[in-house]
C-alpha cells in the first residue's frame, strides 16, 4: 500500500470525533515491509518492551490524533484458518492497540449475513469515506473518495455490524 502518509495523515489530523477502518483481505501486497514479514517467517517478532524498535511513523500519527480524543478503531474480516499475512499482522497489531487504536477481529463465517463493501475503506466522522482499492494479489492501485451520504451511511453500519460481532484484539488469538 504507497498512499503518501502524509496525504492520510492530513486526513487523520482533520478528524473531530472518530474513524473507523474495515479490512476486508487475507493478503496484501507486502511492498516494503517484505523484510519484516520474512523476518517473522524466520521466528522474529516485535518486542513489547523495545517502543523504539516499532514503526514510529504511524504510530506517533495514531498517538497525535487519539490524544486529541479522536476515537480510531480497525475492525479486520478475516478467513480462518488465517493466512499467514493476517497471522504476521496479528504478531504485531498490540503496537496498533498501544498507540491507541481499538482493533476487533471478525472471522469470515460469523459475517456471512452482513452486507460488506467490496473493498476496504476509512470512514472519517462518520461523512467521508475513503475506499481503498486493491487488484487481486494486493496491490494498491489507488483511493476512491466520497461524501456521499449514502456511501458514508451503508459504510458506517457495515463497520458497526462487524465490530458488535468481532472480537477484541487482545481476547482474539492464532
Amino acid at each position: 500500500m504507497s498512499q503518501s502518509l502524509s496525504s492520510f495523515a492530513d486526513l487523520l489530523r482533520a478528524v473531530e470525533h472518530t474513524a473507523v477502518h474495515l479490512e476486508l483481505r487475507d493478503t496484501y501486497d507486502m511492498g516494503n515491509e517484505t523484510a519484516g514479514f520474512d523476518a517473522w517467517k524466520q521466528g522474529h517478532r516485535l518486542d513489547p518492551s523495545d517502543r523504539a524498535s516499532w514503526w514510529r511513523p504511524w504510530l506517533d500519527l495514531v498517538q497525535e490524533v487519539t490524544a486529541k480524543g479522536v476515537l480510531i478503531r480497525r475492525a479486520r474480516v478475516i478467513s480462518e484458518p488465517p493466512s499467514e499475512y493476517i497471522r504476521y499482522e496479528h504478531s504485531f497489531t498490540f503496537t496498533n492497540v498501544a498507540a491507541g487504536e481499538e482493533v476487533r477481529w471478525l472471522p469470515r463465517g460469523s459475517a456471512s449475513d452482513i452486507v460488506l463493501p467490496d473493498h476496504d475503506f476509512w470512514l472519517f466522522d462518520g461523512r467521508l469515506v475513503q475506499f481503498n482499492i486493491f487488484d487481486d494479489a494486493g496491490r494498491w492501485i489507488r483511493t476512491d473518495q466520497t461524501e456521499d451520504s449514502t456511501a458514508a451511511t451503508r459504510c458506517a453500519t457495515a463497520f458497526e455490524d462487524v465490530w458488535e460481532r468481532a472480537i477484541p484484539h487482545e481476547k482474539y488469538s492464532i
